[in-house]
């Protein structure tokens, strides 16, 4: 059928269908995973930039005066000499259970008697007028017990290595959300790849204005290291419950 026939035969009830879907089209907000977001595509909805001028700003987190016992320091070492030989050749799940998950499970932040917990696979949403934040979340230590309610520190990506998607921005995103949800101007998470963690700070300046600190590099597969792992999200854990029961 030649375009002149299609106009010839078209009616007027088609004609408004046509219009109402091309509006839609037009007006459709745009959707952002989580697992898929890039630093492009943050900049295009954000204005945001990293702050690598403030070495300063990790110094409460990291020169923490926690102490690991005789105990503590066993088991890292345990899940070091287990699994260092495997890192590079584990996939996404093998690193999470193998590793994350038995290192996250012996600092415990699974505090029910505080109503806060760790969820895995947890959805989370940040919907605006101009697009949409979703996905599911690797790690987050949450207020709630059936669903993360008030989420307070994420973990991204529990990932081997970087092959075509970067947990940094995916991080970047959720935290930008919990913000947001929250109506707080700073947060903190971690993302990893491999063996190598690296911390984050995230704060607000402004409406959808933001600046991150990313941390220097933290093997897990040195002791001193893992150590210092160990502590630093302790002290999130910490300072999380303060938090709460300031309330």
């Amino acid at each position: 059928m030649s375009i002149e026939q299609f106009l010839e035969n078209i009616t007027l009830e088609e004609i408004e269908q046509l219009k109402k879907l091309k509006e839609l089209e037009l007006n459709k907000i745009p959707t952002y995973s989580f697992s898929k977001i890039t630093f492009n595509d943050l900049e295009n909805i954000f204005d945001i930039k990293q702050n690598i001028r403030n070495i300063n700003i990790f110094n409460k987190w990291f020169c923490n005066d926690i102490k690991l016992s005789k105990e503590n320091i066993q088991f890292l070492n345990y899940l070091i000499n287990r699994n260092i030989n495997l890192m590079k050749l584990y996939n996404e799940e093998d690193l999470k259970v193998n590793f994350i998950i038995p290192l996250l499970n012996n600092i415990d932040f699974f505090l029910l008697e505080d109503n806060i917990r760790s969820f895995t696979n947890e959805k989370l949403t940040y919907k605006t007028d101009k697009f949409i934040l979703n996905g599911e979340v690797d790690f987050i230590f949450s207020e709630g017990i059936r669903k993360a309610e008030k989420p307070y520190f994420f973990i991204k990506e529990f990932k081997k290595s970087i092959q075509g998607s970067d947990p940094e921005p995916q991080l970047i995103a959720e935290l930008i959300s919990a913000i947001e949800l929250n109506n707080w101007t700073t947060i903190k998470g971690a993302y990893i790849v491999g063996a190598i963690w690296n911390f984050v700070i995230l704060e607000k300046l402004g409406k959808d204005k933001y600046q991150y600190y990313i941390s220097s590099n933290f093997d897990s597969t040195k002791i001193e290291d893992l150590k210092d792992i160990y502590k630093n999200l302790t002290f999130v854990k910490n300072e999380i419950i303060d938090m709460i029961k300031r309330k």
